[in-house]
């Protein structure tokens, strides 16, 4: 994904016949939505800037209006478009808080500077995330992101410096 966005939310069908989407968020904020004029929609590399004129909150779902969009039929095309934002309209992260699109693809080593591999996927669950790495071998390691393991992660470099607890690498 381009760095220069952040994606907040997946299209996964139409709402109603006048054009309206629901969308699975993927930001830990969804009443962000309230705030935005203008998103980006990006579905088979292409992309589509579009005015945001209604915001509805159902479920787990975010239901979106678009100026552009009036009917069920353009509404159903864009189902499975992601809504992009610029990183610059991110909202402020705190210390040890990162944006996915950040950790995804990021190269992982251990303390003993050991190449585990990169990061393919993060697993929200209800006590902390987990990030998924694939290793040079094709093996998945989860590792939980908790102080105890991540002991740095460098945004820029695409770096991250981890513990492994014991049995981690063997489950």
């Amino acid at each position: 994904m381009d760095k220069d966005y952040l994606k907040i939310g997946v299209v996964t069908s139409t709402h109603g016949v006048h054009g309206e989407v629901k969308v699975f968020p993927t930001t830990d904020e969804p009443k962000r939505f309230k705030k935005l004029k203008t998103a980006t929609l990006y579905k088979n590399g292409k992309e589509k800037t579009v005015t945001v004129k209604s915001v509805k909150f159902f479920k787990n779902q975010v239901i979106l209006g678009f100026e552009e969009i009036d009917d069920m039929d353009s509404a159903y095309e864009l189902r499975t478009s992601e809504i992009r934002i610029p990183r610059s309209e991110g909202i402020e992260l705190g210390d040890s808080e990162y944006f996915i699109g950040d950790i995804i693809g990021m190269k992982v080593s251990d303390d003993t500077g050991r190449d585990l591999g990169k990061v393919n996927d993060i697993i929200t669950t209800a006590a902390n995330d987990v990030y998924e790495v694939k290793t040079p071998e094709g093996k998945t390691i989860m590792i939980p992101a908790i102080h105890e393991c991540i002991l740095s992660v460098d945004t820029e470099a695409g770096e991250m410096k981890v513990h492994l607890l014991p049995g981690l690498e063997d489950l």
